[in-house]
């Protein structure tokens, strides 16, 4: 029997593919749950009862938090903080998905327990902050990853930025993955990503018209190289495919 998982932030590109891939996820809307309010959180949890939430709800538009810090920092840690404060009270495992922008990103091949910070954005400040209150549980995993919608949504691309995020089409499956097989994850951190390539390679993969640009055209300070480094996650793979689960 599949294990009962509450989704939050099931309406979201990652949330949407998660939810395609296994149906048996349990994903109210935000009228039903909302968590930016302690008291939806608290209905939620009294009828769905989980022994598992992923939280996947988060304010992802890296730019325009500059201008609207409030509202990030209401989504991504007061949001995050809600939710922490209901798991406390209920023996439930959390998965909490987070970002490679936790890291300052100028030298790339980030692992698990390197020193987060100090961060570039406010977005990068918010998302950090969620992960220290999520580690206030006893039993969390956080995913660090990152993924674009397919085709690359924009005319340009920044060069000079190295990650190894990737396609939703690629990442959403290995989150499935993760998600299945989390009994079988020692770790309280993991990286979920492929390999290191920039903005620009990734982005003409799906729209070979894309143009290159600058990172330091943004308007907004972004990393240099961001990359993480993902031998944990493969490591796990080879071992489920060893022992014939997967």
């Amino acid at each position: 029997m599949a294990t009962r998982i509450l989704l939050t932030g099931g309406a979201g590109r990652l949330g949407t593919a998660l939810r395609g891939l296994m149906p048996e996820l349990m994903a109210p809307g935000r009228e039903e749950l909302d968590i930016t309010d302690p008291a939806s959180i608290e209905r939620a949890f009294a009828q769905y009862r989980p022994p598992v939430i992923v939280h996947a709800a988060a304010y992802t538009d890296v730019a325009r938090a500059e201008t609207e810090r409030a509202l990030c920092w209401r989504v991504n840690v007061e949001g995050t903080r809600n939710l922490v404060r209901t798991a406390l009270k209920r023996d439930v495992q959390f998965v909490h998905i987070s970002t490679d922008y936790v890291f300052w990103g100028d030298e790339g091949g980030y692992r698990e327990d390197d020193p987060l910070g100090p961060v570039r954005n406010y977005y990068a400040l918010s998302k950090l902050a969620a992960e220290e209150v999520v580690r206030v549980l006893p039993r969390h995993l956080i995913l660090r990853t990152s993924f674009r919608p397919s085709p690359f949504p924009y005319p340009v691309a920044y060069h000079d930025l190295y990650t190894s995020q990737d396609y939703l089409e690629v990442i959403a499956p290995e989150i499935a993955l993760a998600l299945q097989h989390l009994h079988q994850i020692p770790y309280p951190t993991l990286h979920i990503a492929t390999e290191r390539k920039s903005v620009y390679e990734l982005a003409r993969r799906t729209r070979p018209e894309v143009e290159p640009r600058s990172r330091q055209e943004a308007g907004v300070a972004l990393p240099e190289d961001i990359s993480l480094e993902v031998s944990r996650w493969h490591g796990l793979k080879h071992s489920w495919n060893s022992q014939g689960v997967l």
